[in-house]
């Protein structure tokens, strides 16, 4: 039986990039977090109350997975002002960063996704993976033009 294979590409930080693999998917609670941001929007705001009464995990728990989350650049951190009965609170916000857009979209089925958000993240890997073998081919020296003729060659195929 022949299985469909998808080209998932990941750019991830370099000298942390195990530690980025093993804190999202070395535990189900990141996985989880993750999962969630996707059902909410991944460019939608992610609060820690949000996902302790959605995922039924401890407070510290939560607590902890989003520090290592945001340490490795995975999530970003900010702080928001809500005024409740009249008081300031404050509360942590969440977003996804472009990784951990990237690692969310691991998770993702190909259905489960609008055919605007195929194009977007087709165009979004297509222009990372072309700046990285653009920053190679220099570091390298591979001549521009040689890249130029490979893609035509594909394009027009």
């Amino acid at each position: 039986m022949k299985k469909r294979l998808y080209p998932y590409i990941i750019f991830l930080p370099k000298g942390s990039k195990y530690d980025v693999l093993r804190a999202v998917f070395g535990s189900s609670v990141p996985v989880d977090i993750l999962n969630f941001a996707l059902r909410r929007g991944v460019s939608e705001k992610i609060y820690q109350r949000d996902l302790i009464e959605s995922l039924g995990y401890s407070n510290k728990t939560i607590i902890e997975h989003l520090k290592a989350l945001v340490d490795l650049g995975v999530l970003s951190e900010h702080m928001e002002k809500n005024e409740v009965s009249g008081r300031a609170v404050w509360l942590k916000a969440y977003t996804l960063t472009d990784l951990g857009r990237w690692l969310a979209l691991l998770l993702v089925e190909e259905e489960n996704l609008s055919i605007k958000d195929k194009v977007e993240i087709a165009c979004n890997v297509f222009r990372s993976y072309v700046r990285w073998i653009r920053e190679l081919a220099d570091k390298l020296g591979i001549d521009r033009g040689r890249l130029l003729e490979i893609f035509r060659e594909e394009i027009g195929s």
